[in-house]
């Protein structure tokens, strides 16, 4: 069986780690930026507690980690095809994340904090769904450890997140049909996937 690249064992967590580094500075800034905004003050809502943020912050130091110990400790799986489609995916995931961190603008943060104020963005991704960020998460959750052959990793890393993240998401929608013009803008989407024909294709309030 062929020997896993260290370049990709270890290149392709690295990339995440520095990533999810990076988009916590941005969500800070972006949190100093929504707290200078007068009216948001009083309205601004962290829609998730500190032990819950802590889940999803553990599930996400998973990602980095537990593939590339898998491969290192297990035979990787031997999938050419998938590996190079879990690829495929992880690319197409960054450039939905970014699309949608750049529509979202000064409100786009990784505590899940609602801000009013900041108003409502039909911008992008968000023309289609109302949660592309979310999808691009999970896509990732799939694609990092199928790309390593880790599907030990897989399994689990989605099993444990999954139910974290649409605790999330439905905490995060408390808040966010609570803005003026939301639910006429946004309830008609699906939340991960666009709705064809009036078929909901992704989970909906």
């Amino acid at each position: 069986m062929a020997e896993l690249s260290p370049w990709l064992q270890y290149g392709l967590p690295t990339f995440v780690a520095v990533q999810r580094i990076a988009e916590l500075a941005w969500s800070r800034r972006n949190e100093r930026t929504a707290e200078s905004t007068p009216s948001a003050k009083p309205e601004s809502a962290l829609a998730e507690s500190k032990s819950a943020y802590g889940a999803m912050v553990a599930a996400h130091v998973g990602l980095v980690v537990l593939p590339p110990l898998e491969a290192l400790v297990f035979v990787p799986l031997e999938a050419p095809a998938l590996a190079a489609g879990a690829l495929v995916v992880f690319a197409a995931a960054q450039g939905l994340r970014y699309w949608a961190i750049r529509s979202l603008g000064a409100a786009w943060n990784v505590r899940a904090r609602v801000t009013p104020a900041l108003g409502v963005s039909t911008r992008g991704p968000y023309r289609f769904v109302r949660h592309p960020n979310y999808l691009a998460v999970v896509l990732e959750f799939l694609a990092v450890p199928l790309a390593l052959g880790s599907w030990r990793s897989t399994l689990l890393l989605n099993l444990v997140h999954a139910p974290i993240l649409a605790r999330r998401i439905r905490r995060e929608e408390a808040l966010l049909f609570r803005i003026p013009g939301y639910a006429a803008a946004m309830s008609s989407k699906g939340r991960l996937l666009p709705r064809v024909f009036g078929t909901r294709l992704g989970a909906s309030a």
